[in-house]
């Protein structure tokens, strides 16, 4: 079905050549068929994740017969998402939490099948930090039972399920480090001016200071791993220079040693031997990743992989021998496919096929991805990525022959960053007839520290300035049209939209924003207490008149009068991070100044839209969405409502089928934030508290 621009009052569109081939989105964005192989520490099972009745769990296969995979967990709710091996080869381990609230609870479960134990509380974090094969009885976990804001560091034995406090969290770490005794190592602990200082702990748990990582280096400098002997770990650093390096650094003296670095890009990623995590070979990623070796045998195995492979590789598990890898094959035209990578065969290296994620998009017309770099207005190189839809390049130029709709997709985070790779999105939305543009703006990670620090106190400013920079790249340079461009995104991609409607009006026709909050006063009185200080000084002081007069600025939802292009603003209606009421707020405005919204909480989700039926409904809402603003291909309804849990406060009457699920939206309270523009300081102080729940959230 083509859905033409005469829904925004142009003329029909000539009659056109036949479609070409629809991806459907449940081949796009249902559960994969199988995904997350991992290898158990002897190298003789693998566990992977594949839905059980239409519902995510745990199974498993034996090297030896990998046609006889069988669950071992029986979730019927939101499924498995996280898990990981035991080192006593017989146990497997994942963490859930209740319908989105983020108190992951760990659970054991033997890997032949049985009953499955939960080993922490309800209502408790527990986050996994440790799995040592010199301790293979237990899991050390971080658990916040005591304290909210500063877990502990906590032992477990799995087969008996007690527990011993390894260190008691008294002097507010963020982050905790492991030797391969488990013994508790390191803490990094924030700083008042919003970097870190990295501690050592003794014997009898006192910490004192190693060295400290400046404000400028807190977000690209971490440690990784304590190397054998328990003298050295490895870290990423990017103290003294603005390219993050892998360093190995003397764990009684803080000395430094640089193993691997580029003048490009950032370290992102390295090989570690799984039986020392000795360092073998590390990764930079400028436009596409690029894995440098450390010695012969890493060399060996990065060219053997290189020959054998056509879509980039990722080793996602090694076996503590070494002999048996996992390798995930994938590129944006390369639907993931998991193979069995076994270094010890008595023929030499071998390649097995484990099994493909995602069998139905193996024909599919997948399209190709693009780095381009594009300039800011102030100089800034933007790498980027640009999917072009099927058939609009017939000389594979990287341009269409003439411009096409476009739609901006931001990353999350934001200290994150898009990449070279197969996405969903991209294919999906170039299948519908849109070209799609990823942008990495300033305060992207993996380009250096000063690109990253320019995004500092820049939401809504200068980052904003970078997509609409990226527009202005895509017009003049013939890929889009000028009055047919949406911008969307999740997270921080969803503040960038609403940013976008309310500041830039005149750039983005539409917009459609999940899980992000317009307020960045909750933002930044949300962030957690290790993060508190650098988010002041990150994205702005609620201390400060100055500073809450920034984040007011820089706050869509104080400017929400200024939307005039149709919204699509979504959330999980148990997203921790964002309050209800803010929501409502900018959907109260559009609707009073009939802008155009289409209001939609799953009360069932939380950041992300775990259940397959609500993450379906939602694409099939924002693909006619598009298609109503945009013109693109629209794939029917068909059944994506089935089995979702949606309130639909506005716009239910613009999908067909949506109806069923509209809700009447409830009267903000009145003592909930304002959303007219005001210059008054009382009015800015006020903004910077937290508004208090709708009566129908979730508690």
């Amino acid at each position: 079905m083509l859905v033409g621009c005469d829904r925004q009052g142009d003329t029909a569109p000539a009659p056109q050549a036949a479609a070409p081939p629809s991806i459907s989105r449940a081949d796009l964005f249902g559960d994969p068929v199988r995904q997350g192989g991992q290898l158990s520490p002897r190298g003789d099972r693998v566990a992977f994740l594949a839905p059980r009745d239409g519902v995510q769990n745990l199974w498993v296969l034996s090297v030896d017969a990998m046609d006889e995979a069988r669950p071992v967990t029986d979730d019927r709710t939101r499924g498995v998402r996280r898990f990981f091996w035991a080192q006593d080869n017989a146990t497997l381990l994942f963490l859930q939490d209740e319908q989105g609230d983020e108190n992951w609870r760990l659970y054991a479960v033997s890997a032949d099948g049985g009953a499955q134990r939960a080993l922490t509380p309800a209502g408790v974090r527990a986050e996994v930090l440790a799995l040592s094969p010199n301790d293979p009885g237990g899991a050390v976990i971080t658990l916040n039972q005591r304290d909210r804001a500063w877990p502990d560091v906590v032992r477990i034995d799995i087969a008996s399920g007690e527990r011993t406090l390894l260190q008691r969290n008294s002097g507010g770490f963020a982050r905790f480090v492991l030797d391969r005794d488990n013994r508790v190592r390191l803490g990094l602990r924030a700083t008042p001016d919003g970097g870190a200082e990295l501690n050592a702990f003794a014997p009898n748990g006192r910490a004192t200071a190693l060295f400290e990582i400046p404000y400028a280096d807190a977000l690209a400098s971490q440690p990784i791993a304590f190397e054998a002997d328990g003298r050295s770990f490895l870290m990423f650093d990017s103290t003294g220079r603005d390219r993050t390096a892998l360093v190995r650094v003397d764990a009684s003296t803080g000395a430094k040693s640089v193993l691997g670095e580029s003048t490009r890009a950032d370290v992102v990623d390295a090989w570690l031997d799984p039986s020392t995590n000795a360092p073998e070979a590390f990764a930079t990623e400028y436009l596409r990743r690029e894995w440098r070796a450390l010695d012969p045998e890493a060399q060996a195995d990065l060219d053997f992989l290189d020959r054998q492979l056509t879509g980039d590789f990722t080793v996602v598990s090694r076996s503590n021998d070494d002999a048996r890898w996992i390798v995930v094959e994938e590129g944006p035209t390369t639907p993931a496919r998991s193979l069995l990578y076994d270094r010890a065969d008595r023929n030499g290296r071998r390649l097995t096929l484990l099994f493909r994620h995602r069998p139905a998009l193996d024909q599919a017309p997948l399209q190709p991805m693009r780095p381009v770099e594009i300039e800011a207005r102030d100089g800034l190189t933007l790498v980027s990525y640009l999917t072009l839809p099927i058939g609009s390049d017939p000389d594979s130029d990287g341009r269409p022959s003439q411009p096409v709709p476009l739609v901006i997709a931001p990353h999350d985070g934001p200290w994150s960053r898009d990449s070279y790779s197969y996405s969903a999105l991209h294919q999906w939305l170039a299948n519908r007839g849109y070209a799609v543009l990823s942008v990495n703006y300033r305060g992207s990670a993996g380009f250096g520290k000063a690109f990253l620090n320019a995004g500092d106190r820049a939401w809504g400013g200068r980052m904003q300035d970078d997509l609409v920079d990226a527009v202005q790249w895509a017009v003049s340079n013939g890929v889009a049209e000028a009055d047919h461009v949406a911008i969307l995104g999740n997270g921080f991609g969803g503040y960038a939209t609403l940013a976008a409607l309310a500041f830039a009006p005149e750039r983005f026709r539409c917009g459609a924003s999940f899980g992000s909050t317009g307020n960045l006063f909750a933002i930044v009185d949300g962030a957690p207490a290790w993060m508190r200080e650098a988010y002041y000084a990150r994205v702005g002081d609620t201390r400060s008149a100055a500073g809450r007069q920034l984040l007011r600025q820089q706050s869509p939802l104080f400017h929400a009068t200024r939307i005039r292009n149709p919204l699509l603003l979504a959330l999980g209606g148990r997203d921790q991070a964002l309050a209800r009421p803010e929501a409502d707020q900018i959907a109260q405005a559009l609707r009073i100044r009939r802008a155009g919204i289409t209001y939609m909480v799953f009360p069932d989700e939380g950041r992300e839209l775990v259940r397959p039926a609500n993450r379906l409904s939602y694409l099939a809402v924002l693909e006619h969405f598009l298609g109503d603003c945009l013109g693109g291909r629209v794939e029917p309804v068909g059944a994506a409502f089935e089995g979702a849990a949606i309130n639909v406060y506005d716009g239910a009457v613009n999908v067909p089928g949506l109806s069923a699920f509209a809700r009447r939206l409830p009267p903000p309270p009145a003592e909930t934030a304002p959303t007219v523009e005001s210059e008054d300081a009382a009015a800015i102080d006020e903004a910077s508290t937290t508004p208090q729940a709708s009566a129908d959230t979730p508690q």
